[in-house]
């Protein structure tokens, strides 16, 4: 996982970003779908070089209120599924590679309850 100080662009992380994912994966990510955040040709020409497709997923122009915008809902709810964790409430961490961590066994401990038993 990529980790960056809050001062910095998301934009400016999306090539070292879909470089690790690349690596994590072994290569077999093609699209990514992201939010209005990332608009922009350098984004776009940085995650095509690593390989990765970028979609940024936008509101309707011309929209108030709340909007069900496909795919970033996926995004949204599994950030809702996380933050049910106590520990990632507040940000008590000293190592930003510790909270990391954290990250990882909640997103475990989330996909193992959608496995499916063994034997029925």
């Amino acid at each position: 996982m990529l980790t960056t100080p809050a001062n910095e662009q998301d934009r400016a992380q999306v090539f070292d970003l879909c470089l690790e994912v690349q690596e994590a994966t072994g290569v077999n990510v093609e699209v990514a779908f992201a939010d209005q955040g990332y608009t922009g040709e350098r984004t776009a020409t940085d995650a095509t070089e690593a390989g990765v497709e970028l979609i940024v997923v936008k509101r309707p122009e011309a929209s108030k209120g709340f909007i069900l915008v496909p795919k970033r809902w996926v995004v949204e709810r599994s950030f809702a599924w996380l933050s049910r964790f106590r520990r990632l409430g507040r940000d008590l961490e000293r190592l930003s590679s510790t909270l990391v961590g954290v990250h990882v066994l909640a997103a475990c401990a989330l996909l193992c309850n959608n496995l499916k038993p063994l034997f029925a």
